[in-house]
């Protein structure tokens, strides 16, 4: 990304202008680089540099600084070409690494991550890896890159995951990872997988990038699709105890995101009950959007992710992230069904960006789960601080009638029994009417997706 930020005049800077501030200082910390205009005739030459750093290396932000009198100024309209990014790739020396550790391994395991792949890198990845039965997981929020429905997919792994994800990453004897390494998110605060007598190959343009967590054996310099290109060179037999252990991965995977039955409950509503009704009706291309907080566990059990980036989010824990991120994706991808699953504290730090749906036009179908409670913070009061919860219960409006305030569709759920119908009007109203549609499922509070 490239963020083009607007700064006082050139000539009033330093001398305290109104709306004064120093971009470097204030991004510094958090871009990848921060440049400022300070001469009109290097305009393009700085987009140039800001485009090259923002995709070079691990992909990432560049903040560029516009003085309003720079650029203002007319030059001459001469473009600087773009400059190339290198994606390295595997030599013979690597290729032969990974091939004798593939070949003396009996427990292989793929971890996808990271946001720089394509479809059809991920697509020839996933068609290794089950040619050979050697099983994949994703890293947190990133499923999707080996599809939910592949016999090689063996689930999540980050917080909040499910047991046999957790335990595989000590049991198997070479792990592979591909577009992100394993830091502290991936081995539950550098505690798993700490043995320096642990095999792990490391696949990353950034040879300064190794996650600092447990040991690295060894370290290939390439973007995932330029390794998945050259992976795609290394014939191995198919050992039985790959066949095994992949098949026991599986077999984990589908239990654990086996769906719970469809049929309705006399009580209260629950999230359960709604997944088990929507994700039936989703398409192959379903996208969903997620903040941060329990609800998004539903997601990472049951929302089927069949394509690379089909799961959308924040990995810094960042609240509030899912309604702009639904709407963004619905705008970039008109006729897809998009899905967010917001908490209510989460949606009502930036709910009201549903206004930019109706204006626009976005048609996401908006899941609030609402328990009156930020729920993640009170299971750490509960666990650290026993009887001593603090500021976490909340009391909310009605989200349903708020999206239609908006001009979108809105329905309120309290029980069980009324959530298909639920389902079926606000996938009648996106469709039909061609409006956003928001649900809001009142559950119970401490009721978790695992």
């Amino acid at each position: 990304m490239v963020l083009f930020v607007g700064l006082i005049p050139f000539a009033h800077r330093d001398r305290e202008a109104f709306q004064e501030f120093d971009v470097k200082a204030w991004f510094d910390t958090g871009a990848k680089r921060v440049m400022v205009l300070d001469h009109a005739e290097r305009a393009s030459e700085i987009v140039a540099e800001a485009l090259f750093a923002a995709m070079s290396g691990r992909p990432g932000p560049v903040v560029v600084g516009l003085p309003e009198d720079v650029i203002r100024q007319q030059i001459p309209a001469e473009l600087h070409p773009p400059i190339p990014v290198a994606t390295g790739g595997m030599t013979i020396v690597d290729s032969a690494a990974l091939a004798d550790a593939l070949a003396a391994s009996s427990k292989p395991l793929f971890v996808t991550g990271g946001n720089d792949w394509t479809q059809g890198g991920a697509d020839q990845l996933t068609s290794w890896l089950e040619k050979h039965q050697i099983p994949a997981a994703a890293e947190w929020r990133t499923e999707g890159t080996v599809p939910f429905s592949s016999p090689s997919y063996a689930g999540p792994i980050g917080y909040g995951r499910p047991r046999p994800t957790y335990d595989l990453l000590e049991e198997t004897d070479l792990l592979i990872f591909v577009g992100t390494v394993p830091g502290d998110v991936i081995t539950d605060g550098f505690l798993c997988r700490q043995d320096w007598n642990k095999k792990n190959f490391l696949v990353t343009i950034d040879p300064s990038l190794r996650g600092r967590s447990g040991p690295v054996s060894y370290q290939i310099v390439a973007k995932p699709d330029v390794f998945v290109r050259d992976l795609a060179k290394i014939e191995l037999p198919v050992k039985d105890e790959w066949k095994t252990w992949t098949a026991r991965m599986r077999a984990e995977q589908e239990s654990f995101s086996a769906l719970p039955p469809a049929v309705q409950s006399a009580g209260p509503a629950r999230m359960d009950t709604l997944m088990a009704n929507l994700v039936p009706t989703l398409p192959d291309d379903a996208m969903v959007t997620l903040g941060a907080g329990e609800h998004t566990n539903w997601a990472h059990r049951y929302f089927p992710t069949q394509r690379y980036a089909s799961m959308i989010s924040a990995r810094n824990g960042s609240m509030g992230y899912s309604v702009p991120s639904a709407i963004a994706a619905s705008l970039e991808y008109p006729g897809r069904r998009i899905v967010t699953i917001a908490g209510d504290g989460e949606f009502l730090m930036n709910g009201q960006e549903l206004a930019t749906a109706a204006q626009y036009g976005a048609t996401p179908l908006v899941i609030v789960m609402d328990n009156q409670e930020y729920g993640t913070i009170r299971t750490h009061q509960e666990r650290h601080y026993p009887g001593k919860v603090s500021g976490t219960q909340l009391k909310n409006p009605d989200f349903a009638l708020m999206a239609q305030a908006f001009g979108g569709y809105g329905i309120k759920v309290e029980r069980d029994a009324d959530i298909p119908a639920a389902i079926e009007a606000a996938l009648k109203a996106i469709d039909e009417d061609h409006v956003f549609a928001l649900i809001h499922l009142v559950v119970e509070q401490r009721v978790k997706a695992y």
